[in-house]
């Protein structure tokens, strides 16, 4: 029975190689003709991986009945697609539950859902113990190459979320787990929001300082969030939440960094993204992030600048300078 991943990206592809190196069947679950094509002839995924091989016992297919016989089912899709995908896969789901993983790192704009929530709001209440997370700090590049990686994986259900956990870990790739679904999911996607500010930094050239204390400051956006909508402190200390937020702020593959890189020096965002292959969730996650900071009533500074800069065409100088001289405030203020 075959692992299936929901999309073709650098990310579905990187953990593809993953599992089919592991002995697994894989099926890419691919939109476009051309990726399939490419895939199953040559054995590579040029347009989201290139010059990385990919074993023979990885395929790709356009065709959603190969769900049926999937044993796992991994999403590696944009977070604004997730519920019109599952709505027209739905039907081709199997009969019994099978374990979900999802790798994606974004909230809704409009519902502010979750990943998990949106899944429980689509499919049957017999699938939902079986949804479970994988997030933390991994460029697909990487782990596509083979260099060591550590991740989480949180889940509902311990027995599933050991076997997903169990599934995922090789000899590079290690795996923890956890229970808490909601601090990993709101970390992954917040933490791309506090990325672009980091890029903007940069392309600023405010210097290594200005870039620690915005992982800092960010990362205290994102607990005082989590906290205040139920997660555990905890998690934001860890590998989905500080490792995860360190490796998108500072690494020359991150696409959100870029974003901001590039608004710093000078370029619009619309310029920005249509030159880019794949999606940088930061963009709509700013949005979302202060809809969410406004609804739980949360102070989020470094997430409304950027939001301002993205949606109101704020001058990024300018708005590093209002963060700068904000009202002086005590630096542990939400436990």
């Amino acid at each position: 029975m075959p692992v299936v991943i929901i999309g073709a990206g650098s990310w579905a592809t990187a953990l593809g190689k993953l599992l089919a190196e592991k002995g697994r069947r894989v099926w890419l679950f691919a939109r476009r003709e051309d990726v399939v094509e490419v895939v199953n002839q040559r054995h590579e995924n040029p347009f989201y991986l290139p010059k990385i091989k990919l074993p023979r016992n990885l395929s790709a297919t356009r065709k959603p009945k190969i769900l049926k016989e999937a044993s796992l089912i991994v999403f590696a899709i944009p977070s604004h697609s997730l519920r019109n995908t599952l709505q027209q896969l739905k039907e081709f789901l199997p009969q019994s539950p099978v374990p979900l993983v999802s790798t994606i790192k974004g909230i809704e704009e409009k519902s502010l859902a979750t990943m998990n929530q949106v899944v429980k709001e689509v499919l049957p209440r017999a699938w939902h113990p079986y949804y479970t997370v994988l997030s933390g700090p991994s460029f697909a590049e990487e782990v596509a190459q083979g260099l060591p990686t550590a991740v989480t994986v949180a889940g509902f259900e311990g027995e599933i979320t050991q076997a997903v956990q169990e599934t995922f870990a090789t000899s590079y790739f290690r795996t923890y787990r956890s229970l808490d679904v909601l601090g990993v999911e709101l970390a992954g996607a917040l933490k791309n929001v506090v990325a672009i500010a980091a890029g903007i930094a940069d392309g600023l050239n405010f210097g290594l300082n200005a870039r620690a204390a915005l992982i800092t400051r960010g990362l205290a956006e994102i607990s005082r969030l989590g906290l205040k909508m139920g997660a555990n402190p905890l998690t934001f200390s860890g590998l989905a939440g500080l490792g995860d937020l360190v490796l998108t702020c500072t690494g020359p593959l991150s696409r959100n960094r870029t974003v901001g890189l590039r608004l710093g020096r000078g370029e619009k965002l619309e310029e920005i993204l249509k030159s880019m292959t794949q999606v940088a969730e930061g963009v709509r996650t700013a949005s979302s992030a202060i809809a969410l900071a406004q609804k739980y009533q949360v102070e989020m500074p470094i997430c409304e600048a950027v939001y301002r800069v993205l949606y109101k065409s704020e001058d990024p100088l300018q708005m590093a300078q209002k963060l700068l001289t904000r009202r002086l405030k005590k630096e542990i203020d939400f436990l």
